[in-house]
């Protein structure tokens, strides 16, 4: 018997925001010491912070990166330019604050939280790093499904329960989605192509910057993949137990739990986006607190966002992934909600309004 009770306690607590306030919010706006929507995006960002939260002058300061590890047992099949191992390299190296998630952390002043939901070793116990193991990497799943229903939904539950455990302990303004787990690239083209219908070879990129030969066998791979697995796209945990990883599930909890929590989620690239849809998929209210960070280079990623109707803040041509253009997308949203809070009024100013 699966209990599914802490993701149905979360799911109720996911509302649609209040449209109003984000009237009531492009009325402050309009009167700033600005032409009426000369900021853009930035505004928009405002509006959204405001409804998201509900409050009136939101402060986005606790800014909190969980970039969340796993390896794919998929990796066997050659589809990677890296060897598994580099998973558990990279995680030391985050927490050594040495990756490219971490740089741009300390220049946004966001804290990054590790977690090991599925690295294929057992890592040493350090301060910063939160082991919460479901297994030691997936399975192969071009010999039957990445992993079993029970350890989906317990990855789903284990990243809410990060994120609520997180919150009680110092706080989350704004929350950024990242991954480290070599091989990913393939388990995400595969959900892409389950949910958006379209063919394996059109959402399945180079991942880590493979060559033809091994590009085609990744496409062959996931093809093969899907044909055995036969994953239901009306069943999202179905489509993650048998394609999918389990640094996706934690994503997918730590979305929800964001959602639930009215904190808003800054999506990363393919990974986090692909994790941010089956949040969506499973919980459509959730797309009310979602923004999309950037556009990764990744061709899968453009499906995955038109599926959930967003629009990417950044175009950078990035495709790292561990969190980095969630980073830079917060510093953005951070701005509009500052020229929000800060900014003066016409009033305030002394300056004369358009005729």
């Amino acid at each position: 018997m699966i209990k599914l009770d802490k993701l149905k306690a979360t799911f109720e607590k996911i509302k649609p925001i209040d449209p109003s306030l984000l009237h009531e919010t492009q009325i402050r706006l309009d009167n700033l010491t600005k032409p009426k929507g000369s900021l853009g995006k930035l505004e928009e960002f405002a509006k959204r912070i405001v409804a998201i939260t509900g409050k009136k002058n939101p402060c986005l300061e606790k800014k909190v990166i969980f970039t969340i590890a796993g390896d794919h047992g998929v990796t066997e099949e050659g589809v990677s330019a890296y060897p598994s191992a580099v998973t558990a390299q990279m995680v030391y190296n985050f927490l050594r604050g040495g990756a490219g998630v971490n740089v741009l952390a300390r220049h946004v002043n966001a804290k990054v939280i590790v977690v090991d939901m599925g690295v294929a070793e057992d890592l040493q116990p350090h301060p910063e790093l939160i082991i919460k193991k479901i297994a030691k990497g997936t399975n192969n799943f071009t010999k039957g499904p990445a992993m079993t229903r029970e350890q989906a939904i317990k990855a789903i539950e284990t990243g809410i329960e990060i994120v609520e455990n997180a919150i009680s302990k110092d706080g989350i303004d704004i929350i950024g989605t990242g991954e480290m787990g070599i091989g990913n690239t393939t388990p995400s083209s595969a959900i892409t192509s389950v949910f958006t219908g379209q063919p394996v070879d059109h959402v399945t990129g180079r991942g880590t910057g493979i060559d033809d030969e091994t590009y085609e066998n990744k496409i062959n791979v996931i093809k093969r993949a899907i044909d055995i697995n036969k994953p239901d796209p009306s069943d999202p945990i179905d489509v993650l137990s048998k394609v999918g990883g389990f640094e996706i599930g934690g994503l997918v909890g730590v979305t929800l739990a964001g959602s639930a929590n009215r904190i808003p989620v800054v999506i990363d690239g393919f990974i986090s986006s692909v994790a941010g849809l089956i949040a969506v998929e499973l919980k459509p209210e959730a797309k009310d607190y979602i923004f999309s960070a950037h556009a990764s280079v990744e061709i899968g990623h453009r499906a995955i966002l038109e599926r959930m109707g967003l629009l990417p803040i950044l175009d950078l041509k990035m495709r790292l992934g561990e969190g980095t253009g969630a980073v830079l997308a917060m510093n953005l949203i951070d701005a509009g909600v500052k020229i929000l809070n800060e900014m003066a009024s016409f009033d305030e100013a002394g300056v004369s309004r358009e005729k």
